[in-house]
This record gives C-alpha cells, structure tokens and sequence, in this order.
C-alpha cells in the first residue's frame, strides 16, 4: 500500500468514527469481521480464523451457528457453550468407529444425557442435533423435545439405548420438525405408536428415515403422515413395509427424492394378475415419481420385481444395494439404466460381471462401496482385482472406494491410481490376513505406493494385505494430504508406523489392528498427538509401560487401556496389565468420570 493510499484509508476511518458517534475503531472493525464471517461456513476455515487473533476469536465464536464436536470426551458441555453462545445446529460424534466391529465394550460410554441437560440451559433456540456413536435414552430424547420449541432436525447414526417411547416424545413435541433420520440405529419396541404422535394437521416433515428399525409400525398412520406431508423429499421405510405399501405411499408422495423401498419382497398379491402384470402395476407408481433420483432398501428382494424401478432409473444419482443379495444377470438389468449414477452401494454377490457392467455404464460415477456378503477368510470372494480394474477403466470421475475382496493385485491398484487421480478416499479391504499379491506372491506394497504417489487429494486411506514397512515409508513420504488412516494386519517392524508418523502432517485419525507396532514406534508420533483427534490401537504390541510415560509426559492426552474380548464379548479378567486396545485421544478436560471397569484411564 502507498503512503497515499494510506493517508486516505486513515481519513477515511476517521470520518467512519467520527460518524459511528460512540463506538470506537475496534468495535466497528469487530462488527464489520463479524458481517464477514457469517458467510464463512467451512468448519476448517472457520477454525483457522479463530487463530488469527483476540478480536478474530471473539467475533468467529460469535458468529458460529453450528458447533462440532469429534470427541464427546474432548471438550465438555459448560466449555464448548461458553463459548459459543449463538449455536443453533450441533454435531457430536462418541465411540470410536472400531466399536463397530466388536472391538469395544458396548458400555464404553459416550452419553448424551450431559449434553442435552447443558443444551437445554445454553441454547432453547436450538434447531438441529445430529449424534454418531451416542448412547442416549427416551428421558433424554423427552427432555429434548421438551426444550426446544423451535427444534427442526434430529439425525441419530450408529446410536443406542432409546426406544419408540422416546421417538414418540419427539414427534409429538416438537411441532416443526423438518428431519426424523433414524441410520444404522439400534431402537427398541416400547409398545409405543409413534408414528400416530406426529401432528394432526399439516406437518413440515421433508425427511422420515426408519429403515433400521426391527420392529413393525401403524401403516395406516404412516400412510396418514405421508400424505399430510406435502414438503416430504426422502422417505426411507423399514422392512416390514410391503410392496402393497410402498406402492400406496408412492401414489400419495410423487414429489419424494429420496426413497428406501423396505423389503420390496414381502408381496400381496393383486387380485386377478400374474408376475408381469403386477409388475407393470407396481412400475406406474415409480413411473409418476419424476424427481426420485436417489433409491435404496430392497432388504429382501424379489429379483422379479426389480424391473418395476425401470422407469426412475435414468434420473438415479445414487443406488444403495448394500442390503439386496442378486446375482450378476439381476443386477445387470437394472445398473445399464443408469447412466447418471454418481453413488453406488452394492454386495459381492455382483461379482466382477456386475461391476464390469457399472463400469460400461457409469461414467459420471464418483462413490462405490461393494461389501462382502459373507465376510469369512476362508472362503472364495467373488470379486477381485478384474472388477477394481474395470471400474478404474470405465469410471475415472471416481473419488471414493470401499472395497472387499480376497484377492487383489498390484496391478490392479496401481491401474486404479492412474485412471482416478482424483481418488479423495481409498480403502481396500482385503479380508484374508496378510495376502499377497495374488498373482506375483509379492507383497501389496507397489500398489498402495502408487495410490499415494498419484492421487495427490487422497484424504482417506485403509490398507490391508501383505505389506512391508516399504508401503508405510510410501505413505509417509506422499501422504501430504492424508487425514484418516486405517491399518489392519500389515507392517514389519516400528519403523513403518514411524514412516507415517514423521511424514504425514495433515494426519487427523489413525487406525491400526493387529499389527507388530509397539512402545517405540507410539513414542515417535509424540509430537503429533495434540494435533490429531484420535490414535487407536487394538492387538498391537505396545506395553502398558509404554502407555504411562505417553500419559505421563503429556498432561493434555486422555490414555485409555480397553480390556475387552471382542470374540467373546466381555471384560477380560485376570492380570490389570494385559490390555488389548490403546484409545489415545486429546482433551481439555480432566479424565471423564463415566468409564466401566474394563477400561482403565492412565
């Protein structure tokens, strides 16, 4: 800036203060920031505002609507709310993601009940609650809907301890509820109808997601919601709605977006028609859906019915077959409509015909998730490395995989890096321990190098099969941009999770069973631990020992040892210790207080 320029942005400013009468400089610049950053939305960017300086912290903190918190343990309730006091939309994640698998005890913790009794004081605006990982109960949901009058959304992921009873609180409280989201959510039958809890008037629902619940609901109030529901874009049912249902709930909601199907395999009958005349009348009802562009269920499908989605198919932008076990042939008929498809979820049961099919016919494809059917070691997978190189060949807008497999070679991968380098997430799970290269015997170490080396985006990585600490110096040396890193089976020696440790500064998440890493290589990433939200470590070869000098030396790190036996389910006995997971995460607060007699907190 020249000396004029700065002459005159000097009087400028004195005019401005001279005209805003009492306030001073600072406070006028304060509430210009804070203008600006009400259309900062980036939860990264925001964060890094809130370090430039005092003033940039305050302003950022009081201009945040949504509050995220990755580790319920991390922050408490009083010291997030102090400091934010204009939220309206908060997020909270709780047990770590291996507690998926039976790694972790089921009473590890993570509670709701001391964050909506703080929620409640802080925030009666509140609007939105999403949880991941959270146990909570009916009390809680009750307090819930008791306290926030203006309440639209509530997304429960991968949560537990609640039944109907409380969703029925929910329902009936709160009067403007936009969002009901119920995924990968365990929910227990109370004997209570909640679907009949919604208002009796015109509602706001846009989104009713129940597809994983166990239990059987009202259809007749359902049926009842639905049509009383005019703004309702995604509806997901469980798998006690019928294909009768479905077809009832489609005449009375053609404007939905998003639909789960449910079972589409419990079937009754229309009077006087065969397969293919039933079919067709199934198939007038998808046919009046003209905005449905994204489709999932079919939790126990009838292959016969599966042309009865024909006519949606052309404007599907995402197909979640991840619960429907059909062969090649089946899938074919419906994956060659599709050409628009941007997200597919699918079983193994496709084998590498069905993926080569998606492959002719997805262009614009960017996620692919194929899980296994049967996830037994031992057995013969019926996908491998020919269907990864197909999707690679013919989907190269591709930027997210999951993928299970027996068998994989370096070949194949190293393909799949050069034909997607815009690949932001890589996970390959190769479910036999330790294997190699199927064809050269050679370790998988070439393969995953090259995904590092050419897709310069990756932010997510899961490695498995046989690999060297040769593959961890890889992703060590071109990991830049790596956040979350999962590791099972694989390494040498220390040095390879030290590769990592020293070479990937963006590192947020790191993952790793089963693996020879022990005291010395959990020493080397010290002085990484502040900055990364989580290190878990179950069946590796660190020492309790080690652990404490890790505890020790860093005050601001909660070292929690697991006694847990995931096979079987329970608290381990015997010597305090033997440990078989390491949950090492960063917090502002003292050890939590809520831990079962299975973990011991260092």
């Amino acid at each position: 800036m020249s000396e004029e320029d700065g002459d005159h942005h000097s009087s400028e400013a004195t005019s401005t203060n001279s005209l805003s009468g009492s306030h001073p400089p600072d406070q006028v610049l304060e509430t210009v920031l804070e203008s600006v950053l009400q259309f900062l939305t980036c939860r990264r960017d925001r964060n890094a505002a809130s370090l430039v300086c005092r003033s940039w912290h305050r302003a950022e903190a009081f201009t945040r609507s949504e509050l995220f918190i990755g580790n319920c343990y991390s922050v408490s309730p009083a010291r997030a709310f102090a400091r934010f006091s204009k939220v309206r939309s908060i997020y909270i994640k709780g047990r770590p993601r291996f507690a998926d698998f039976n790694l972790m005890p089921h009473n590890w913790g993570a509670h709701f009940r001391p964050w909506v009794s703080a929620m409640a004081r802080a925030y009666p605006w509140l609007e939105k609650v999403y949880l991941k990982r959270i146990s909570l109960t009916n009390d809680d949901l009750a307090l819930l809907a008791d306290s926030f009058h203006q309440f639209k959304e509530l997304e429960l992921v991968f949560c537990e301890g609640f039944g109907t009873r409380g969703l029925s609180k929910v329902a009936y409280n709160c009067r403007q509820l936009r969002v009901l989201d119920l995924s990968d959510t365990e929910v227990t039958d109370d004997n209570v109808d909640w679907i009949s809890c919604f208002p009796e008037d015109e509602t706001c629902l846009e989104s009713l997601v129940f597809d994983c619940m166990e239990n059987d609901i009202n259809f007749d109030a359902l049926e009842r919601l639905v049509a009383r529901s005019p703004l309702l874009k995604k509806l997901r049912l469980n798998r006690y709605a019928s294909m009768r249902q479905l077809y009832q709930l489609l005449l009375r909601a053609p404007q939905l977006t998003h639909l789960g199907t449910g079972s589409f395999g419990l079937i009754e009958n229309v009077q006087n028609m065969d397969d293919n005349q039933e079919c067709n009348y199934y198939s007038s009802a998808f046919a009046a859906c003209t905005s449905l562009v994204c489709l999932s269920g079919f939790k126990d499908v009838m292959p016969v019915y599966l042309p009865s989605i024909h006519p949606v198919c052309a404007n599907l932008t995402s197909l979640n077959f991840s619960y429907t076990n059909i062969n090649p042939q089946q899938f074919r008929s419906v994956i060659v409509h599709c050409h628009k498809l941007q997200t597919l979820w699918i079983l193994d049961s496709v084998c590498d015909e069905g993926l080569q099919a998606a492959s002719e016919t997805c262009k614009d494809l960017r996620e692919l998730r194929v899980f296994p059917v049967d996830a037994d070691e031992d057995i013969e997978g019926p996908v491998s490395e020919v269907g990864l190189q197909a999707i690679s060949e013919g989907c190269r807008k591709l930027q997210s995989i999951l993928y299970f497999c027996q068998r994989m070679t370096n070949e194949a991968v190293i393909a799949m890096s050069r034909n997607c380098p815009d690949l932001l997430v890589f996970r390959l799970c190769i479910m036999g321990r330790r294997q190699p290269d199927s064809v050269t015997g050679k370790p998988m170490d070439e393969g995953f190098g090259a995904i590092v080396k050419n897709c310069q985006k990756l932010t997510r990585l899961a490695v498995s099969g046989l690999l060297t600490d040769k593959a961890f110096w890889y992703i060590g040396q071109y990991g830049k941009l790596v956040r979350t890193l999962s590791v099972a089976f694989a390494g040498d020696s220390d040095m390879g999770l030290r590769y990592v440790l020293e070479g990937c500064p963006r590192l947020q998440k790191l993952e790793i069973r089963d693996s020879p890493f022990g005291d010395a290589a959990l020493h080397a990433g010290a002085h990484r631990y502040y900055n990364m939200r989580f290190l878990w470590m179950s069946s590796c070869r660190v020492s309790r020992q080690g652990c404490e000098e890790i505890a020790r030396s860093m005050p601001r790190l909660v070292v929690e040892l697991v006694r847990y036996d995931g096979e079987e389910g329970s608290f381990m006995e015997g010597d305090s210790n033997s440990f078989t997971v390491l949950y090492l995460y960063r917090s502002l607060e003292p050890p939590r207080n809520d831990a079962p007699e299975s973990v011991t907190i260092l």
